[in-house]
């Protein structure tokens, strides 16, 4: 199975970051324009914690919170549940599930190297499984 390099060097290694005393309302703009479901929070060059459409939906709407008056940190999750560029996909998607989370930061050291998303990790698992079926086809037809 690919590892979370190879989903990089296909999907790109943009990052859509927002600082911890930013408003949530400016996260949210951030994230539509974007069409993201989430924003890494970076102090500098520094992962602090990842604020999702989750996020506002149950610490901001739920509670009856205003979005231009919350800050970011008030509402991330932090720390952000992190994985390195050599994680398998296998691996990821078990993290993803057991910790009910939909996106991960890729770190390589200590900089932020990429995300990841649940749907990437869907995507590639699809194309594999696409991939082995058609092998198998070939191999029995041979």
């Amino acid at each position: 199975m690919r590892q979370v390099k190879h989903l990089l060097e296909g999907k790109g290694t943009d990052i859509y970051s927002i600082a911890p005393d930013a408003p949530v309302l400016e996260a949210i703009k951030h994230m539509a324009e974007r069409r993201v479901g989430a924003l890494l929070v970076m102090r500098g060059e520094r992962l602090v914690g990842i604020v999702s459409e989750r996020d506002y939906a149950r610490k901001v709407i739920l509670q009856g919170r205003s979005s231009a008056q919350t800050a970011v940190s008030e509402i991330m999750s932090s720390p952000a549940l992190t994985v390195g560029p050599d994680t398998d996909v296998f691996d990821c998607m078990r993290l993803c599930t057991d910790s009910r989370i939909r996106h991960l930061p890729v770190v390589a050291g200590d900089a932020v190297v990429g995300v990841i998303s649940i749907g990437d990790l869907v995507k590639e698992v699809i194309d594999a499984q696409a991939e082995q079926i058609e092998q198998l086809q070939r191999y029995i037809t041979s």
